[in-house]
């Protein structure tokens, strides 16, 4: 074993001192570094800090590949190294569970008290005293979506409560439970609460999936709800509500500012402060005999009901009138409520962008406020979940098909359902000894609407040998430097239509759309399959890839934000379609195309090794063998030739799109768990494809579920276009490097060199040339992987021309080619909503191939770059290529 590799560990967003909050992030480890992993601390100069520590991958000689950290936020960078003997004690982290169910967390700084019923959280202690009490859910619903429909309270119940992993700095609590409404049980979710040393904030991660009949229950709110007991005086109880860019309402609950008499500036100053008052003896007599004359408020509420501005109300009393406060545009969804002994804040991520939300606080002139952070408002419409139209007679599969020529929507009754999505929302709940001042809330509220996230660097990544074909960024060519425009100018277009597209909302936020509408200079959202992406050609692995390579945080951002929806809204989790995911629609769950393409873990494996994140972990695990999914449902059932219907000892698997999913499933278990079943899955598959004449070219071949083999007797030929565009192209050249396999190498080589080879050189391998070959740039990136492994230049060449010049439907088309500087458009005026900068010839499917195809040429065959790319000069070094 080598000695530990150095790691360099930095904030995403280099900034400001950070609030001291929960972080987790992930590290690679090249193979054979370590067997097992040590103790470590994060160390800035003689300053040691101690951290937990866990293996979340392994390599298959058994040697540590990745592993999770978690501890409090970093102000810069810091190096991970071997525990010395110096090295900072932790403070501890003590864990007491009873027979009943409930447990204790107690740190230095927190006690957290949890149990199973209706009120989980049973305790915040914060120096001896409790600052939060009675934890819960909460949620309404109707059963019409009629906004003024009556509302049924939930009875929301935690059934389970476990410790999901503890350190000596960490503890992760995972609470189960349902809801219980109408005599039904619905509604199943699992609440997360991280518990560190050295934070007095609880991150609590709300995972839920819905199972409830669209068409009987409108879920019309859901939050989180906790009781804040206060003590002090009116005068002496503080509201704060986060408002867009670092600032807050700045409440009492009786307010002694603005007063017709003066009561004193110390008085005016500690309210404003948030510290204790004097005691009445020593303010005006003029205000402190007149104080019974002063309004106490009771409640506020905050909501944002779309992403482009939040209303701010108040009120005496619920028999009392709202009155209006300044609202603003983009909360940061974050209130404290608390006085002179303690306090509670929380807080919602990304609170405007999964709009409708809402914070209220209630009770505040009695003995204890609650304080809910709304994450789907009360205020807003019913949600509604039923599918967009009524079928338009589309009942069988002959009328489908034709449907599909028209709208690109693929749809069949019944499989237009939203049972068995789910959604995941991270939220936070931050004790407090006393209201804290300005400065300190506002850090706890930024961190709230952006977690610090610690990262290594590219390079650090890299040496790391982890997923497969990539490289950092390298300029030092002009012709590198265009191609990394290019790559940079995508990249900010996708950050740029999120914003100007407003792709937000409760379902939405996170995913982007498929194809653009240039008539309309909009994206065709109301057009079948040309609607929202769901993961269509992999833009969630070229985002991610592109992260590995730049270490840029907007690109992780937008990957993050993806990975989180496609992994939860774009997939089933319960039900008949369990294991698969969506294919594109105007309805994220609406197209009847129900396939692994779409849920594959190849989509999450990013994610979770650079965060370690719980539950990604699990959504990777829901997957572990999901090809057993396709024995419900056949993906090709409306085009089939052949006499089929699935079968445990012969279930047919594509492979390309049903392949790369289930490798990257087996490899994600095996890597995740040591699991010998995922192992065995991964070398009999990859041993059976080596033995079919035809290799990946056979097209799709029978999988024997018990006997987990493939039939290797099939003999045909059948190209597919897609096959290796949803992360085939990816995941095999890591498995090549991890299993050895001669005969599955020599298929993909084959596959790599044939696809856009030559007709005479198919019809020398084949018989006859090739049909269905399409995506010419995007399986380029295949040629190049074979150019490289037999070092042949005019292949690579070859290569190149396929990427730069090559004719596809979708990726790199002629009118991209024939711009020679990609730029935005301003359309303004009438026919317009809103003005927008447009790039009307960009599609998601050309953008993430596009992204793809040149990381991975770049790295395979960067040195055989031409010197002239076809459409463009080079006049300045470096500079040629986006707009900035």
């Amino acid at each position: 074993m080598t000695s530990l590799p150095e790691t360099a560990v930095r904030p995403l967003e280099p900034g400001e001192r950070t609030a001291a909050v929960p972080v987790q992030w992930g590290v690679p480890w090249p193979r054979g570094a370590m067997r097992e992993l040590p103790d470590l601390d994060l160390v800035v100069g003689q300053y040691a800090r101690a951290i937990d520590s866990w293996v979340t991958a392994r390599w298959p000689d058994g040697s540590v590949k990745w592993s999770g950290h978690a501890g409090t936020a970093l102000d810069g960078e810091s190096a991970l190294v071997p525990r010395g003997s110096t090295a900072e004690k932790a403070p501890g982290l003590h864990i007491e569970q009873t027979e009943g169910g409930t447990i204790a967390v107690a740190t230095d700084l927190l006690r957290i008290e949890v149990g199973p019923g209706e009120a989980p959280i049973r305790r915040l202690v914060v120096d001896e005293r409790e600052v939060g009490v009675e934890g819960r859910i909460v949620a309404t619903s109707s059963e019409t979506p009629h906004p003024h429909s009556s509302r049924r309270e939930h009875t929301v119940l935690i059934t389970e409560v476990s410790v999901e992993r503890a350190g000596s700095v960490q503890a992760v609590l995972r609470l189960a439970g349902h809801h219980e409404v109408g005599g039904e049980t619905v509604l199943p979710f699992v609440l997360r609460l991280y518990v560190t040393t050295g934070s007095r904030r609880v991150r609590a991660v709300h995972s839920l999936v819905w199972d409830a009949d669209p068409e009987r229950l409108f879920l019309t709110s859901l939050g989180l709800r906790l009781e804040v007991p206060l003590r002090a005086a009116p005068h002496d109880r503080h509201v704060r509500l986060a408002g867009s860019s670092g600032g807050f309402l700045t409440e009492a609950v009786q307010g002694v500012t603005g007063l017709r008499r003066d009561p004193g500036d110390e008085v005016r100053q500690a309210q404003v402060d948030g510290r204790p008052a004097p005691p009445l003896e020593e303010w005006s007599s003029t205000v402190s005999g007149r104080l019974r004359f002063v309004p106490c408020w009771d409640a506020w509420t905050l909501r944002q009901l779309s992403p482009d501005g939040y209303t701010v109300a108040k009120r005496t009393g619920t028999d009392r009138p709202w009155i209006t406060a300044p609202g603003g545009s983009r909360s940061r969804g974050y209130a404290y409520v608390g006085d002179i002994e303690g306090g509670i804040g929380a807080g919602l991520r990304d609170f405007w962008k999964l709009h409708p939300t809402q914070l209220d606080i209630e009770g505040a002139r009695g003995d204890a406020a609650t304080l809910t952070v709304w994450m789907y408002s009360p205020a807003a419409d019913p949600m509604d979940l039923r599918f967009y139209h009524d079928g338009l007679g589309q009942d069988t599969f002959e009328d489908q098909l034709e449907a599909l020529e028209i709208t690109y929507e693929d749809h069949e009754p019944g499989f237009g359902d939203a049972r068995g999505i789910a959604r995941t929302h991270e939220l936070v709940l931050d004790a407090f000894p006393a209201t804290p001042p300005a400065a300190e809330l506002s850090a706890h509220a930024a961190a709230c609407a952006l977690p610090p996230q610690p990262v290594v660097s590219p390079e650090r990544l890299r040496s790391a040998g982890v997923f497969g074909i990539w490289a950092p960024v390298d300029r030092s060519t002009p012709q590198r430097a265009h191609l990394e425009d290019r790559l940079l100018f995508l990249r900010e277009h996708y950050l740029r239509e999120v914003e100007q597209r407003r792709w937000y909302g409760f379902w939405d936020y996170g995913d982007v759309m498929h194809t653009y509408d240039a008539d309309r200079h909009t994206w065709r959202y109301d057009v079948g399959g040309y609607a929202w992406d769901n993961s269509e050609l992999s833009p969630d692995l070229w985002l991610w890839t592109d992260f590995l390579r730049s270490g840029d945080a907007s690109v992780f951002r937008l990957a993050e934000a993806m990975s989180r929806h496609t992994g939860e809204v774009d997939q089933y989790h319960v039900g008949p379609f369990t294991g698969l995911g969506t294919r594109h629609n105007v309805q994220h769950f609406g197209c009847s195309a129900k396939q692994l393409r779409v849920s594959s873990a190849l989509y999450r494996r990013h994610h979770f090794f650079l965060t370690a994140d719980e539950r990604v972990g699990e959504l990777l695990d829901e997957v572990a063998a999901s090809e057993e999914a396709l024995l419900r449902v056949d993906a090709t059932r409306k085009v089939r030739t052949d006499v089929y219907a699935p079968d445990r000892r012969a279930l047919a698997i594509g492979l390309g799109t049903d392949l790369g999913a289930l490798l990257g499933a087996w490899l994600t278990a095996w890597e995740r768990h040591g699991d010998r079943d995922a192992e065995q899955k991964i070398r009999s598959a990859i041993a059976g494809i080596g033995r079919m004449r035809q290799g990946f070219f056979t097209g799709e071949a029978l999988w024997d579920l018990e006997e987990r083999r493939f039939d290797t007797s099939r003999d045909r030929i059948q190209v597919s276009h897609l096959a290796a565009v949803f992360g085939l192209a990816e995941i095999v050249p890591e498995l090549l490097a991890l299993v050895d396999d001669a005969g599955f190498a020599r298929a993909w080589d084959e596959y790599c060199r044939y696809y856009l080879a030559t007709p005479e050189e198919q019809t020398a391998r084949f018989g006859a040339p090739l049909t269905g070959i399409s995506l010419i740039p995007a399986y380029s990136r295949l040629l190049a992987q074979h150019a490289a492994s037999a070092e042949d230049p005019a292949l690579a060449d070859r290569a190149w021309d396929a990427f730069l010049l090559g004719k596809g439907d979708q990726v790199n088309s002629d009118s991209m080619v024939a711009r020679a500087e990609w730029s935005w458009t301003r359309v303004d005026g009438p026919t317009v909503l809103e003005p927008v900068d447009e790039a009307a010839f960009l599609g998601t499917n050309g953008c993430a191939q596009y992204g793809l195809s040149a990381i991975a040429n770049l790295a395979l065959i960067g040195d055989h770059l031409p010197d002239r790319i076809p459409y463009l000069e080079f006049d300045e070094p470096a500079t040629t290529g986006a707009a900035r």
